[in-house]
Parts: C-alpha cells; sequence; structure tokens
C-alpha cells in the first residue's frame, strides 16, 4: 500500500485548488491511501518552538514521515505561494537536522481563475523544494489557467494523464 499525502495551499471553503487535487486523487490505484494534510491550524513557524511540542506540528510532521509521496496543489497569493503553504514547508524542516521534505517524492499543481496559472507560484515551491532537497516530479509541470470548480472535458483529460504520470512516478523505486 503507498500513502500519498496531499496539502491543498489555499484555505477556502470554496477552493478551485481542493477540488483539482480531488480530481486528480480519484485517479489513485486501488493500491494508493490519500490523506490530507491540513494547514489551516497551523501556528507560524518560528524557531522558538523549536524546542516545544506543539501537536498540530507533530501531527503534519508524523504525516509526512508515513507519506511515500506529497501532491501539492495551490494557488498564487501575490506572485507567489500562500503563506499558510510556506508554513508548512518551513514546518517540515525544522528542527534542525529533521528536514522531512529531503528526497520525498513531490509533485506540485498550481491553478487560478487567472491567465498564468499560479505559474509564479509553481516556480517560487519548485525553488524551494530544491533548496530542501526533495525529488519533484519534473514533468509534467501543471499550471493551469482560468480554473473554475466546473472542470471541463479537456480539463479533466489533462488532469487525468498527469495524474497517470503522477501515480506512476510514486511507484517507481
Amino acid at each position: 500500500m503507498r500513502n500519498i499525502a496531499f496539502i491543498v495551499g489555499s484555505l477556502s471553503r470554496q477552493s478551485v485548488n481542493r477540488h483539482i487535487a480531488e480530481h486528480i486523487l480519484k485517479n489513485a490505484p486501488t493500491d494508493v491511501q490519500a490523506e490530507e494534510i491540513q494547514i489551516h491550524d497551523l501556528p507560524l513557524y518560528t524557531q522558538d518552538l523549536d524546542e516545544q511540542v506543539v501537536p498540530s506540528y507533530e501531527r503534519v510532521r508524523n504525516q509526512l514521515k508515513r507519506a511515500d509521496a506529497v501532491l501539492i496543489v495551490s494557488p498564487e497569493h501575490n506572485r507567489s505561494i500562500p503563506a499558510a503553504l510556506k508554513n508548512i514547508l518551513d514546518i517540515a524542516t525544522r528542527p534542525f537536522g529533521q528536514n522531512l521534505w529531503a528526497n520525498k517524492k513531490i509533485a506540485v499543481v498550481t491553478a487560478s481563475p487567472g491567465t498564468y496559472g499560479g505559474i509564479n507560484a509553481g516556480v517560487h515551491l519548485r525553488q524551494i523544494l530544491q533548496a530542501v532537497g526533495a525529488d519533484t516530479l519534473v514533468a509534467p509541470e501543471i499550471y493551469l489557467s482560468k480554473a473554475s470548480l466546473n472542470i471541463d472535458e479537456r480539463t479533466g483529460a489533462f488532469l487525468d494523464k498527469f495524474a497517470a504520470s503522477f501515480f506512476n512516478w510514486v511507484n517507481k523505486d
């Protein structure tokens, strides 16, 4: 059984990105279990908390430890990644020497109702993941423009193709 963790970078209840993540994950093979890593309740990371047990930090760290791979689906905020997403990236690299992203298989999808599909967020996220030593799926890259809660046939087929590539990659050892 493969464990896939997924993170939705949007905190919105009407998140287009959550809808896209669910569409991708419905294509998961039967030997794959998906678990969302909730990020809405995480206190902002500060090094002052490294010596304390923060239950929500421990929850997400344990989820990442169990995950064979991570799918991150995120919007773009002000030409970069949302603050809540950056927060979990930082939490999972600390305390020093306990970087959970190192060598972790991670796929990135960004989606935006705008024309550019969150490409800046995707690029920034990939830069961060490279810096922390993640094994990031290089192709296909997904920057979904004009995204909405209504996934049309063409977009659905595109996401299905990405899902097949992602799950194939996850199963390669």
